[in-house]
């Protein structure tokens, strides 16, 4: 029974993850240290991490899924295209050719997250800008099928490698998007499998996943919002309970409408919202859309009473900053090119600062990768280089900007998260 018992003991500590480890979290390591039964992230808190959508999918990439989200109608061609933005693709290991060109005649390419050394690169440049690790997107609606379940597990298998080698934090998030109430029960089963299939909580598998209040963290996505959504607060309050179970063994992100506290605007007006909110362990409002540069000073006045409401319910709060929002070929609308301007990068600085001085401990960038809607951070074509479009045209990053210019930005505002002086309203300037 003693022998069982400190076995037991054991397997509950390396589980949760609760010892410290080496040197300080969110901080740049030249070499990352883990203790020998520890996790190198054991809070969200100092943390700056963006989404990860990880859904695109090229000819010929061993997917079979053709050119998902990339293409529009069936097509991937001039004319026919659903991102507003194109990866600049320069230091990929492995790119593909599309039809589209550029205006001296050169193939324009892609990339394919379903590649190991796509996603490792990816990594590599958050590590580069002292980015903390993302948060990997599930959709609910995709993992459904076979193929493209299939996709999401390769691509979380290169993003746990890839993690794991550069000691970025990852956590998973399901977004419930497309679901409906019946889709609950696949998510307890696809969470079941991904922890045996991918050793999740093995910290000597899986150092870098993300731990709060000691136990690994799950992220739901698309709680609460008034869009005639197919399932209800009650089938995710279901759902939470038996995920975290009767020993909560794990904590539970929620990201929800913006308007949350009030219930209005984008909210379901139900107070079973609050009730809910308040079994989960962290929320993250929904921000993209809702404001602008010249409307975020009026929206943004609530974050200092979301914070207080959450601290008073001893809830974790992760504000959400984007550097803007284009869907013009998404939505095959030209008036939607830039609906919300980038201003080379003052509006993302404004809102990180924003969240900061209102008092977050952490931040939710969207996204990482994220083309299609022109929120993405990673390295993608400057305006003048993009590739031609029919009659329509791509977005590009702004003239005088280096490609990996808001992944350098959001790396400054995780250093001032991670307490590095300096810091302050005025967006940082870049000396290199």
């Amino acid at each position: 029974m003693k022998l069982f018992t400190t076995l037991f003991l054991v397997l509950v500590i390396s589980m949760n993850c609760q010892s410290q480890p080496t040197g300080t979290v969110g901080k740049q390591m030249e070499q990352i240290k883990y203790n020998e039964s520890g996790c190198l992230f054991t809070t969200y808190k100092g943390l700056v991490m963006a989404g990860y959508q990880g859904w695109f999918t090229a000819e010929g990439d061993g997917s079979g899924r053709g050119w998902h989200h990339y293409q529009k109608g069936e097509k991937f061609e001039p004319g026919f295209a659903s991102v507003d933005f194109w990866p600049d693709v320069r230091e990929y290991e492995r790119t593909y050719k599309t039809t589209f060109k550029y205006a001296d005649g050169n193939t324009a390419n892609v990339f394919s997250p379903y590649d190991e050394s796509t996603v490792d690169l990816h990594f590599k440049w958050m590590k580069e800008h002292d980015i903390d690790g993302v948060y990997m997107q599930r959709f609910v609606s995709e993992i459904k099928s076979e193929r493209g379940k299939n996709h999401f597990n390769k691509v979380l298998a290169n993003a746990l490698k890839a993690a794991k080698k550069y000691g970025r934090a990852i956590s998973i998030m399901y977004d419930l998007s497309g679901s409906v109430s019946a889709d609950m029960d696949l998510i307890t089963q696809d969470w079941e499998q991904l922890q045996t299939v991918f050793k999740l909580f093995d910290n000597k598998e899986n150092p870098t996943y993300l731990r709060h209040n000691g136990r690994p963290l799950l992220a739901i996505w698309g709680v609460g919002f008034n869009d005639s959504r197919k399932y209800t607060i009650g089938d995710i309050q279901s759902l939470v309970g038996k995920l975290k179970g009767s020993n909560g063994k794990i904590s539970i992100l929620l990201g929800v409408p913006y308007y949350w506290r009030s219930l209005s605007k984008d909210t379901e007006n139900s107070t079973l919202l609050h009730t809910l909110i308040k079994s989960a362990d962290i929320i993250m409002p929904w921000a993209v859309g809702r404001y602008n540069s010249d409307s975020y000073k009026t929206v943004a006045a609530n974050l200092s009473e979301d914070i207080a409401w959450c601290k008073k319910n001893n809830i974790g709060y992760i504000p959400l900053v984007f550097p803007g929002f284009s869907w013009g070929n998404l939505k095959n609308d030209k008036t939607l090119y830039n609906q919300i301007p980038r201003a080379k990068g003052d509006f993302l600085w404004k809102q990180i600062a924003g969240a900061k001085m209102a008092g977050a401990e952490a931040l939710y960038v969207a996204m990482f990768d994220e083309i299609d809607e022109g929120t993405a951070i990673f390295k993608t074509k400057n305006e003048k280089d993009v590739p031609l479009n029919g009659d329509g045209k791509f977005v590009g990053i702004e003239t005088g900007l280096s490609t990996d210019y808001y992944l350098w930005l959001t790396g400054q505002g995780a250093k001032w998260f991670h307490g590095n002086k300096g810091f302050n309203a005025k967006k940082p300037v870049r000396q290199n």
